[in-house]
């Protein structure tokens, strides 16, 4: 066990040994203050006070070292842009073609300080959650609300560094200028896609984007995926390029795209399929439902084999999906609702969707992780919207050898063809990747101990501890400290059961969690009982319910590019987060049956209103998840991904279990009885994220 001061001791850079936030100096007085404590209960206000007053200091210290230091860079931008000018008036090409190195040293220089203040930040979180665990108080709360919102706020220029956009900006000009310089008068203002950004700047832009959180739409989009990215290189990541394969990766994006077709290919006929087999209409709860319940078990055991193996359950999981949608599709003439249960129920037990998300969080290289990431929820937000529009498509009636081919079967005889077909591509053209190489993993583990939301790359990384020295004696009880608070909960060894993992979940972990569930919840409601609803307000057909369907699914995309492209940049993500799940309150109200007739306009709006902000709610939610989840649930078989995923299926089971125990009280009062618990979770989820609102900073 390396403990994380003692690791970030190992890469620091000396002369700038006084000026990191004494992170040992932090750890003692929080040990100092547990003894006083302990003495008495009356020092508890002393206690508060005398850290924030240390803390403020440290924080200080830090800004004024790096604000001088940016005004040393500015200095020397401005050096050399003197001389740029000089040699532009003279013509000398050569000379010129020679500032790009000078501006290139300026832009590593700018990078060492981004990993400065970015460890500074690391070990300014690790100490504030350490004092919250240690006293029970809700310190860091109050902390960031009164620092960061302060007009003066030394704390925003740790965590958002607001000054440095300008430097950035004068490097990319000037070295796109000298790139281009034949005879060409293009801007990177005017045609920025024109120039091709130096490798120095792709990495400063990188730095920033971490310590501003700044997106595009591919890292918002992945972020969806929920799959955990170390935290520094490591020696590993050119083993994960051999167990790569393109194919492969593109077999598993095939599953998730099928599986959601499948998932949602059945939901514009479940009440007519069921009405047929002399079920009550909203038992299609129960059909849509009972893939989900198949789905909390199948999650866990598919996340485990996949430890082993990648191709073996995908193999299964196509068999079984394709004998679940061939018993689905034979229950019409069979005539038996437990025939058609079973065939769902085979179905989710078939849910490879933790086969691949680990064979991306596993056998990706990092530099394309991200993109495959996307790759996983694009193919998920297709196979929603693909699902309904392809049922719109089967409005035909035949029979061959007795068997019915009609609207409510063809749905399961066309996803049973699409199974056999994918399994004999599976079969053909997937690639198992060799095993990984436990010493190299371990060393992987070694090298990432005990970091926490840092990304740092080309070991051009700085540490926040000062390294005076000090007597045997302080190091023995700084270990010993170390261990008996961290070693317990940040290893990088990925935990090995359930409780394992819940004990991880911090109160912030928790609350997002339930976010995620109340949204899943929410739009279940939505698309599950849109069949039921509106052939009984409206006497919608089918086509109609599918079409509406498919166009509420391809909103996803469209709704993830406006925000990660533009809102995530402009407005904080705990911002975004709260602000949708007020919208999605919005829609769920506006979504009751009152006094007024039920009309057109009103369901649609308020189911788009309701569809829309729990997409946007569900991207900053996972993101944020990402974020303030424990390192340790990055990998292995009980992974952020698998907690996410059985919060959002455990929503599912639940709220198609609610419209068909609703449907039983009578048509008139589903409507209003399934949407009473989505307000009120909503209501407790905007209650929780209130409480912890000033924990996701």
């Amino acid at each position: 066990m390396v403990a994380f001061g003692k690791k970030l001791k190992q890469l620091q850079v000396q002369e700038w040994e006084g000026y990191y936030i004494n992170y040992k100096l932090m750890k003692k007085k929080v040990k100092q203050y547990v003894r006083q404590i302990e003495i008495s209960e009356e020092n508890r206000e002393y206690v508060l006070k005398d850290f924030s007053r240390i803390l403020d200091k440290q924080i200080e210290k830090t800004v004024l070292f790096l604000l001088e230091q940016q005004g040393q860079l500015a200095s020397r931008l401005s050096n050399l842009g003197e001389q740029h000018d000089a040699l532009v008036q003279q013509a000398d090409v050569v000379k010129l073609h020679d500032l790009q190195e000078p501006y290139r040293n300026v832009g590593r220089d700018l990078l060492k300080l981004l990993f400065f203040v970015e460890m500074n930040a690391i070990g300014l979180r690790k100490i504030l959650k350490k004092f919250d665990k240690r006293f029970g108080y809700k310190f860091t709360n109050y902390y960031v609300k009164t620092r960061a919102n302060h007009p003066y706020s030394q704390l925003r220029q740790v965590f958002k560094h607001v000054g440095i956009s300008a430097v950035v900006g004068t490097l990319s000009r000037n070295l796109a200028d000298l790139q281009d310089h034949q005879e060409s008068f293009v801007s990177i203002y005017d045609q920025p896609a024109l120039s091709l950004p130096d490798p120095i700047i792709a990495s400063i832009k990188a730095a920033v984007d971490r310590l501003t959180n700044s997106t595009d739409f591919l890292q918002y989009l992945g972020k969806h995926a929920l799959i955990l990215e170390d935290e520094l290189p490591t020696p590993s990541d050119d083993d994960v390029d051999e167990r790569y394969h393109f194919m492969s990766l593109l077999l598993n994006l095939a599953n998730t795209f099928l599986y959601m077709v499948n998932t949602y290919i059945i939901v514009p006929t479940a009440d007519s399929y069921s009405l047929s087999l002399g079920a009550a209409a909203t038992v299609c709860g129960v059909v849509i439902g009972s893939m989900a319940v198949a789905q909390i078990f199948s999650s866990v055991y598919f996340s485990a084999w996949s430890n082993k193996s990648y191709m073996k359950p995908l193999i299964f999981s196509s068999i079984v999906l394709f004998v679940g949608n061939t018993l689905y599709a034979l229950a019409y003439d069979l005539n038996s609702i437990y025939i058609l249960l079973i065939g769902r129920l085979f179905c989710g037990l078939g849910s490879a969707r933790a086969v691949n998300r680990r064979y991306i969080s596993d056998c990706v290289p990092l530099k394309m992780r991200m993109k495959a990431s996307a790759g996983f929820v694009s193919a998920s937000a297709l196979g929603m919207a693909c699902g309904p529009a392809l049922a719109s498509l089967l409005q035909i009636e035949f029979k061959i050898f007795k068997i019915t081919f009609n609207e409510d079967t063809l749905p399961g005889w066309v996803m049973a063809l699409a199974w056999l077909v994918y399994l004999l591509w599976l079969w053909v053209s997937f690639r198992e990747p060799p095993p990984p190489d436990e010493k190299v993993d371990s060393m992987q583990h070694e090298t990432t101990m005990g970091l926490e939301n840092g990304v740092l790359e080309n070991g051009a990384t700085q540490p926040l501890l000062s390294s005076s020295v000090e007597k045997q004696q302080d190091e023995d009880e700084d270990q010993e400290f170390d261990i008996s608070e961290e070693a317990s909960d940040e290893s990088r060894k990925p935990v090995t059961s359930i409780v394992s993992a819940y004990k991880l979940l911090t109160p912030s972990v928790k609350v997002q969690l339930f976010i995620y569930f109340m949204l899943k919840y929410a739009m279940e409601v939505l698309l599950a009982e849109s069949s039921v609803v509106t052939a009984y307000y409206f006497l919608w057909s089918t086509s109609n319910v599918a079409i509406f369907l498919a166009c509420l699914g391809l909103t996803v995309l469209p709704v993830n590019v406006i925000v990660g492209s533009y809102l995530s940049n402009i407005l904080e993500e705990r911002q975004v987060l709260l602000a949708s799940e007020v919208m999605v309150f919005v829609g769920i109200l506006l979504s009751f049956q009152l006094i007024i007739p039920y009309s057109v306009p009103q369901y649609v709006c308020s189911a788009l209103l309701t569809f829309v902000a729990a997409e946007v709610l569900e991207g900053v939610n996972l993101s944020l998840l990402s974020r303030v989840m424990s390192s340790r649930l990055s990998r292995g078989t009980y992974n952020g991904g698998l907690l996410s995923t059985e919060a959002g299926t455990l929503a599912r089971v639940v709220a198609d279990g609610t419209i068909t125990l609703t449907g039983y009280w009578g048509m008139s009062k589903l409507l209003n009885v399934t949407l009473l618990p989505s307000l009120l979770i909503c209501i407790c989820s905007i209650i929780a994220t209130c409480f912890t609102y000033n924990s996701l900073y």
